[in-house]
């Protein structure tokens, strides 16, 4: 009689394998349209547990929801983070959550009005400050504490060609960004014995609601998606080293992608635990 053969069974990919930031915890300001957003979903795909934050509760609400319906992770809390209190809180929000903070992304900000220094509105130009620069320094401050402790971590900031070549007619914005880079270089320096990496990002054109303000009148259609920075930016977390902390990255001189034990990439295994107070439901 002939035996009766098994079927053959095909190993399947590992979710491991297949997610290039498994179980990373992530931070990413300004998630709930534009760049933010699409940022926050693919580093979800990748496998990575993401803290959402924005200052609009309906588009943070959309986005989170998005992002559980494709199967990843996400908590988001509404945050003003030029308030020094709410950015703390958010990065509370992600350590109680999980219990570490692998890369913060910032990249809220807006954008002022476009006209002419000596006629920029004094309450507006306090008001960019106080987001684009002195929000991005708390959110850095309150992550780069924790990442200094861990002795690993990764903060990218998003910053313009506007605040490495001063233009006309952008003001306070271009100011901020300026400062974010200063920012981005001091701690990168700071922070480099501890083996935490502090980049910044330019992404050049892309569709977004504060590209249309600036430019009305420019076709949309022929400006990169959002998915494109997100896709650097996913390039730029998975390189992050302290070989490349304290530079300024575009999408034209993104660093070499090395094998992963380069970038002492690894997959923390803590179980997260569960959280109480101003979580935006999802």
């Amino acid at each position: 009689m002939a035996r009766s053969r098994r079927p053959r069974t095909v190993a399947q990919p590992s979710s491991v394998i297949r997610h290039r930031l498994p179980n990373t915890v992530v931070i990413v300001t300004g998630a709930g349209r534009g760049i933010g957003r699409a940022t926050a979903e693919l580093f979800a795909r990748e496998g990575a547990r993401v803290v959402l934050c924005a200052r609009t509760g309906r588009e943070l609400h959309a986005a989170c929801l998005a992002i559980r319906a494709a199967g990843g992770e996400a908590v988001a809390r509404v945050t003003d983070i030029g308030s020094a209190r709410q950015a703390r809180a958010l990065v509370n929000l992600a350590l109680r959550r999980y219990g570490r903070l692998g890369l913060l992304v910032n990249n809220a900000g807006i954008l002022g009005p476009r006209v002419p220094l000596v006629r920029y509105p004094h309450r507006d130009w306090a008001t960019v400050l106080r987001i684009n620069l002195s929000g991005t320094f708390y959110m850095m401050q309150e992550a780069a504490q924790i990442m200094a402790r861990q002795r690993n971590g990764c903060i990218i900031t998003l910053s313009s060609s506007v605040g490495r070549t001063g233009r006309a007619q952008w003001g306070a914005y271009a100011v901020s960004k300026f400062g974010v880079d200063g920012l981005s270089q001091v701690l990168a320096d700071e922070l480099r014995p501890a083996h935490v990496c502090a980049i910044t990002f330019n992404p050049g054109g892309t569709r977004t609601a504060m590209r249309a303000k600036a430019y009305p009148r420019e076709d949309r259609l022929a400006l990169r998606d959002p998915s494109v920075a997100a896709r650097a930016l996913l390039h730029l977390a998975i390189c992050s080293s302290p070989a490349i902390s304290g530079r300024a990255f575009d999408l034209n001189n993104l660093p070499p992608r090395l094998p992963a034990h380069h970038y002492g990439i690894r997959a923390p295994n803590r179980a997260p635990v569960s959280l109480t107070k101003r979580k935006t439901k999802c």
